[in-house]
C-alpha cells in the first residue's frame, strides 16, 4: 500500500522571514482604528482586549455589552439562523462579572470575565438552556452537570449567551442533510454569501462573523471547526485532541473530537484557549495531553513577528481517509431517548419534524455495528500506520513547523491523528467565497502554530465584517 508520504508529493518549502512580512505588510489594509481613542459606541468587529478596556476606562458594563449582542441576534438571527436561542440568565451573570470588577483588581481577573460566548448546541449546560445537538428529540433534556469546558468558562468568569445552531447531530444523522441545517432552527447562513455556512459548527462561527457574540465554542472530529471558520472568514482553533475536555459534549469519536474557539481574531480565539484547556477527571485523555500545555499559557505566543524563520511545507495533495466510528453515548439525567436506536426511532415518529426525507443513513448503520471487532482494530492499526509513516515522517524528516494548506482541507489529515490546526482568514475566492489558510502541525504544537497564524493575521489584516442590510 502506497504510504501518506509519497501521496503528498510535489512539496515545497519555504523558510517565512522578516522579508515575507514586510511583503505582505505592504498588501494589507490598514488596520482598524482602536475604539478605546474615541469611547467604546458599537460592537462592531469588538474585541476581547476591546472590551476589556472599555470595562477598565468605565466607558462599558457586561450588562450593556450583553444587551448590544441580544439587539445585535434580534435584528439578524432570523435570517442567518447562527444563534439557536439565548440564555435567559445572561443579564444576570452581566450584572455579576459587573459587581465582581468593582472589588476585584482588574488585572487579576481573567480576559474572559464578562465576556459573553456562545456554545455549540452539544455542549452541554446545567441551567435553562437546552442542549440538543439541534434535534427536537433531547428538547428537554437535563444533563448531569456542565461540560468541562464550561465550567473553566464559568471558573474565568465569561457569560454563557446562549446555545449556537449547527449542523444536526453535528452532520452525522444523514451525508444528505445539508451542512448548517438543523430541526430545531433550520438552515444556517453564511452572513457573506446567504449561503453554505458549513459545518458543523456552523451557528458557531456564523454568529462571530455577524458580530451577535464575541466569542464561541465549537467543536471538531473532521473539519468541523475548520471548514465554517473558513467559510465565513472567522479564525478557528481545532485543538490536538485530549488538550481541551470533551465531558459533557455529544460524542462523535473520541479518538477524534476535540472542543476549540471559533473567534474573529487569533488573540481572542486564544484567550478563549488558554481558559478551557487542562485536565478534566471526566475526560481522561486531558491528563495525558496536559503535559503540552505551556507554563504561562498560549497567550505569550501572540507575537507579531511569529512567522520569521519557520519551515512551513505547502501541501498539494493528500491521501482520502476513511470516516470514523460514531459514538452514541449520551450523558442525560432526563431524556425521552438514551440511545441511538431511541433517535432512530423517534425521527421515524416524527418524520416532518426531523426533516426525515434527509434520510438518517449514517444512524442506521452505526446501530448496525457491533463495536469494536477485529476488522475495526484493523483499521484503527492502518490509519495509526498511515499518520506514523505519513504525516508524523513528513514533518520530522522535514524539520517543519506547520504545514499550510487553503480551506480545510488537512482537516482529515489532522482529525485522525488527532493533531492540532489553527485556520486565519485568508481572502475571498472568484466567486467572492471567503476562504481560510489552515496551518496544521504535531501533537502539542499550538505555541508554533499561534505564532505563525498570528503572525500572518497580524501582517495581512484581512478580516472585514459582512455587508449585512437585515
Amino acid at each position: 500500500m502506497t504510504s501518506m508520504a509519497t501521496k503528498y508529493s510535489p512539496l515545497s518549502f519555504t523558510i517565512f522571514s522578516s522579508l515575507l512580512l514586510i511583503l505582505l505588510a505592504t498588501t494589507s489594509s490598514s488596520a482598524q482604528a482602536i475604539k478605546a481613542a474615541h469611547g467604546f459606541s458599537s460592537i462592531k468587529e469588538a474585541t476581547v482586549k476591546d472590551i476589556q478596556l472599555a470595562f477598565k476606562q468605565n466607558q462599558l458594563t457586561s450588562r450593556k455589552l450583553v444587551e448590544l449582542y441580544l439587539k445585535q441576534i434580534s435584528r439578524l438571527n432570523p435570517v442567518l439562523k447562527g444563534v439557536l436561542e439565548v440564555n435567559p440568565d445572561a443579564l444576570y451573570q452581566a450584572d455579576k462579572a459587573d459587581h465582581e470588577r468593582k472589588f476585584k483588581a482588574h488585572g487579576s481577573l481573567s480576559p474572559l470575565h464578562g465576556i459573553p460566548i456562545l456554545l455549540k448546541d452539544n455542549i452541554a449546560t446545567k441551567d435553562k438552556l437546552n442542549t440538543t445537538a439541534g434535534s427536537y428529540a433531547l428538547l428537554g433534556s437535563v444533563v448531569q452537570r456542565d461540560a468541562g469546558v464550561v465550567t473553566k468558562l464559568r471558573k474565568a468568569g465569561a457569560i454563557i449567551l446562549g446555545k449556537a445552531t449547527l449542523s444536526e447531530w453535528s452532520q452525522y444523522r444523514s451525508n444528505a442533510v445539508p451542512s448548517g441545517w438543523n430541526a430545531r432552527k433550520g438552515q444556517g447562513k453564511s452572513p457573506y454569501t446567504m449561503g453554505d455556512p458549513c459545518g458543523s459548527s456552523s451557528g458557531s462561527a456564523i454568529s462571530v462573523a455577524a458580530n451577535m457574540a464575541a466569542v464561541s465554542l465549537g467543536t471538531e472530529t473532521d473539519g468541523s471547526i475548520l471548514c465554517p471558520s473558513s467559510n465565513n472568514l472567522v479564525v478557528g482553533i481545532k485543538p490536538t485532541v485530549g488538550l481541551t475536555s470533551r465531558a459533557g459534549v455529544i460524542p462523535i469519536s473520541p479518538r477524534q473530537d476535540s472542543v476549540g474557539p471559533i473567534c474573529r481574531t487569533v488573540a481572542d480565539a486564544v484567550y478563549v484557549l488558554d481558559a478551557i484547556v487542562g485536565i478534566d477527571h471526566y475526560d481522561n485523555a486531558t491528563i495525558e495531553t496536559s503535559q503540552y500545555i505551556p507554563k504561562g499559557g498560549y497567550a505569550q505566543f501572540l507575537k507579531t513577528n511569529g512567522l520569521r524563520a519557520k519551515r512551513v511545507g505547502i501541501v498539494r495533495d493528500f491521501y482520502n481517509i476513511g470516516n470514523d466510528t460514531i459514538a452514541t453515548q449520551i450523558e442525560l439525567v432526563v431524556s425521552p431517548v438514551r440511545s441511538l436506536a431511541d433517535l432512530i426511532a423517534f425521527n421515524k415518529e416524527n418524520s416532518k419534524l426531523e426533516r426525515l426525507d434527509y434520510g438518517q443513513d449514517l444512524f442506521i448503520k452505526a446501530e448496525s455495528t457491533n463495536g469494536i471487532g477485529n476488522a475495526e482494530k484493523a483499521a484503527l492499526l492502518n490509519l495509526a500506520k498511515l499518520t506514523r509513516e505519513g504525516f508524523v515522517k513528513l514533518m520530522t524528516k522535514n524539520k517543519l513547523d506547520a504545514i499550510v494548506t487553503p480551506g480545510n482541507i488537512v482537516s482529515r489529515v489532522l482529525a485522525i491523528g488527532g493533531f492540532p490546526g489553527v485556520i486565519v482568514p485568508a481572502g475571498y475566492g472568484s466567486d467572492r467565497k471567503p476562504f481560510g489558510l489552515c496551518f496544521g502541525g504535531l501533537k502539542g504544537s499550538e505555541p508554533k502554530l499561534i505564532e505563525i497564524a498570528y503572525g500572518f493575521e497580524q501582517a495581512t489584516k484581512i478580516r472585514k465584517p459582512p455587508k449585512l442590510t437585515t
